[in-house]
């Protein structure tokens, strides 16, 4: 008689009902805050589902780990993302105050600049701000980074590169 293999949705329910628990606890080692670790524990399994496992895993738990870093990488360049927009915020005079919304926006704004950026070598990275936040010319970048002109050049074309890539994936 032919056998039906579980369905990938029955697998997961497996991986949740079997680890989510150490999953928890070994986020909650890590961060030392419960509610924090059970955020990231069903943030981990959200990305698990959205990703295309759907085969059994031999080491589920090194699997968990390993993708609940990830998730809890991202929490803390969130949060260190939101904490340095506040602190800037905090210096800007009153008159200059924004709005709750204009405040999740430009929120929103940073952390996908931070997205869209992440993985860039440090040089790249401060070209483009160079360039575009400060409006230096490119013998002017070169001569901050320690560079030449042709190698700003190069640092400029990757960031574009790059951001044009991810809004053409965001787009998707």
């Amino acid at each position: 008689m032919y056998k039906v293999p579980p369905a990938p949705h029955d697998d997961m329910h497996c991986l949740y009902r079997d680890h989510s628990g150490w999953l928890q606890g070994w986020l909650r080692r890590r961060l030392g805050d419960r509610e924090r670790a059970a955020d990231l524990t069903q943030d981990t399994f959200v990305r698990l589902i959205a990703s295309t496992v759907a085969h059994p895993l031999r080491e589920p738990r090194n699997f968990l780990a390993t993708v609940a870093k990830r998730v809890m990488v991202d929490h803390l360049r969130r949060r260190s993302l939101e904490q340095a927009y506040l602190e800037a915020l905090a210096l800007e005079p009153e008159l200059l105050e924004v709005s709750a919304e204009q405040r999740v926006i430009l929120l929103e704004t940073l952390l996908q600049l931070d997205a869209m950026l992440d993985g860039l070598n440090h040089k790249v990275r401060q070209a483009l701000f160079l360039s575009h936040l400060e409006g230096l010319s490119y013998a002017e970048i070169g001569e901050r980074l320690g560079v030449s002109v042709s190698s700003v050049t190069k640092y400029i074309a990757k960031a574009t590169e790059r951001c044009l890539l991810f809004a053409l994936d965001a787009e998707l």
